[in-house]
């Protein structure tokens, strides 16, 4: 036996609101350091503090060939951080609900409706 039903309905709409978030960045700082001494061997990318160091060589022919390191290239890291507001649109779904009149129970109170004639015919 039924009792009832219920019918689901959804919608979707598009809202604008302002959203705020703190955008975060990292940017480098590149300083050449003039160098200009011999090395015997390529020295390794090293880490000074907040700094990282990139050696640049190159051969320079003589009457030998030496190795000599032309320059470094300090690298420092800057933090930095922005708050910002800009207006988005989202969609946004709602949800009805509404009770329905179960099949047999309406169907039965249709047929009492047609037999209750006051004149006694049926309709």
């Amino acid at each position: 036996m039924e009792t009832g039903r219920v019918r689901v309905s959804l919608t979707t709409e598009t809202v604008e609101e302002t959203l705020r978030e703190t955008l975060r960045s990292r940017h480098a700082e590149v300083e050449h350091v003039p160098i200009g001494r011999e090395v015997s061997q390529v020295p390794v990318t090293r880490q000074e503090g907040n700094v990282i160091i990139v050696p640049v060589v190159e051969e320079v022919l003589v009457v030998t060939k030496k190795l000599v390191l032309k320059e470094e290239i300090h690298l420092r890291f800057v933090d930095s951080e922005e708050s910002v507001e800009q207006a988005a649109e989202r969609r946004v779904q709602r949800a009805t609900v509404e009770r329905l009149v179960p099949k047999q129970a309406a169907s039965a109170a249709g047929a009492a409706e047609r037999t209750e004639n006051p004149k006694g015919s049926q309709q």
